[in-house]
């Protein structure tokens, strides 16, 4: 039931991720951004890759904290099977 779950988490993130850097990326330019008052001294692809998968990340916790509200309190507190 998990690996279900983790499906519903993780392929709307990716492609909510993916959005994200469209729309970001089409208002700034990486080359103009700066971090801690600097330049970011690393090339286009990589800043893309490193906020496409920051942006994931924050989507795979908002989906996982909606997942987790989400379950029942009798399916919290069931005593697993064995």
């Amino acid at each position: 039931m998990w690996t279900r779950r983790l499906m519903w988490i993780v392929w709307p993130a990716f492609l909510a991720a993916g959005v994200m850097e469209m729309l970001v990326f089409a208002a700034f330019d990486p080359h103009d951004m700066l971090w801690l008052g600097k330049g970011i001294e690393l090339s286009r692809t990589a800043i893309y890759t490193l906020a496409f998968f920051a942006f994931w990340a924050v989507f795979v916790a908002a989906g996982y904290l909606t997942v987790l509200l989400s379950i029942s309190a009798a399916e919290v507190n069931a005593q697993p099977s064995m």
